[in-house]
């Protein structure tokens, strides 16, 4: 068996990132940025207002001053004029300053009377001017890669980007494998179950950035294998659930073998999950998770997102690992890296009481997997431990 670190290097090694497509702005939420996006303009594109208020040359603007108001300014609508000594121009938030003014006055430090205004006795220092380029200028960048969040896409709309260069999006080919399964909605037989894993692995990967889909069950035959694989041809990653192991009925290995794929590895020193294996199979990647649900889902986590993320230009790199305190004593760990389901609440982790891989209600419980390393002592409550989030 190799550790997970070791598990992890070898996907790497399989993985190179995808090439890049444009797509609309409107469209681009969530994907990767692949190049990086040069703002197309300043912002603001002029010397804006701040506030509501009047707009008057500064040096005259001290208490009890009185300008006379020649014209409004509005967001969309400047004032085409020139302001001099003693006037003033009534102006609004966002609105471009007119030239000659180089201050705003706001509204509640002024008293208006027809034409003529008056400034109050507390006027401070601040100007309520932004300047040109004040949030970003032409030739600012955002940098990829990144993924691209709602703010992300408010700023390259700003920018006066239309379209934007993003990583393509991985194909995923989900194969669940055994004659026990049957899909969700169909009656099964008495010795039958419902295919899960692969819905759960597919909204795990759909929510990342991939496009993952669900091919036929393949039954235990090395003819519906071979049929499932011939569909997933065009896929960037092939991702088989359950007979991978050594069983009689566990044909996966034996059939990607006959269809050229080189294993990579095969078993990892983890729990749950034991029981995986990898390679390329032609263009595409290959992986072989285990078939208990919780398992498979747990794999996801640890392997499969990273795997997706460095496709994406991301980087290789495993997942994101937080820490919290332990909220009880643990007794000593075993010699395998325990991915335990637990709930993470106010800082403390507390790990579910049944850690079978078999209970899926006990990880759609947990909000966290509390790792405990190989070989891994005694722990105190109060130690901090990590885990991943999800």
């Amino acid at each position: 068996m190799i550790t997970v670190d070791d598990a992890l290097k070898h996907l790497f090694s399989l993985v190179t990132p995808l090439n890049s497509e444009t797509v609309p702005l409107k469209d681009a939420a969530g994907r990767v940025l692949a190049a990086d996006a040069v703002a197309r303009r300043d912002q603001p594109p002029f010397a804006a207002s701040a506030m509501d208020g009047y707009a008057v040359s500064g040096p005259a603007a001290h208490p009890g001053a009185q300008f006379d108001v020649i014209g409004e300014a509005a967001a969309g609508h400047g004032f085409a004029g020139h302001v001099r000594a003693g006037q003033a121009v009534r102006i609004f938030t966002g609105a471009p300053v007119p030239e000659g003014a180089d201050r705003v006055v706001i509204q509640e430090d002024v008293t208006r009377d027809g034409d003529r205004i008056t400034l109050g006795d507390n006027l401070g220092d601040n100007t309520h001017i932004r300047p040109v380029g004040a949030d970003f200028k032409t030739g600012d960048r955002i940098t990829a890669p990144r993924v691209l969040r709602p703010a992300d896409i408010a700023l390259l709309a700003s920018m006066n980007i239309g379209a934007v260069t993003v990583s393509r999006k991985p194909q995923v080919a989900l194969i669940s494998t055994g004659d026990e399964l049957v899909m969700p909605g169909e009656d099964p037989g008495p010795d039958q179950i419902i295919a899960s894993n692969t819905f759960g692995l597919k909204a795990m990967l759909d929510g990342i950035g991939a496009q993952a889909r669900i091919l036929p069950i393949a039954r235990d035959t090395r003819a519906s294998l071979e049929a499932a694989f011939d569909l997933a041809r065009d896929a960037d990653l092939v991702i088989t659930i359950g007979g991978a192991s050594v069983g009689d009925h566990d044909l996966v290995g034996d059939v990607t073998e006959s269809l050229g794929v080189k294993r990579a590895f095969y078993k990892v020193r983890m729990r749950p999950g034991k029981p995986l294996m990898a390679g390329r199979m032609g263009d595409a990647v290959m992986i072989g998770l285990p078939g208990n649900p919780v398992s498979a889902m747990v794999c996801g986590h640890v392997f499969v997102i990273p795997v997706i993320r460095a496709m994406l230009g991301l980087g290789a790199q495993r997942s994101s690992r937080l820490t919290a305190r332990l909220a009880h004593d643990l007794p000593a760990g075993g010699p395998r890296e325990h991915y335990m389901r637990a709930q993470v609440d106010g800082g403390a982790i507390t790990p579910a009481s049944r850690q079978d891989s078999a209970l899926l209600s006990v990880l759609a419980d947990a909000n966290a997997l509390m790792i405990r390393p190989a070989d891994d002592g005694p722990r105190k409550a109060g130690e901090m431990i990590e885990y991943l989030a999800v």
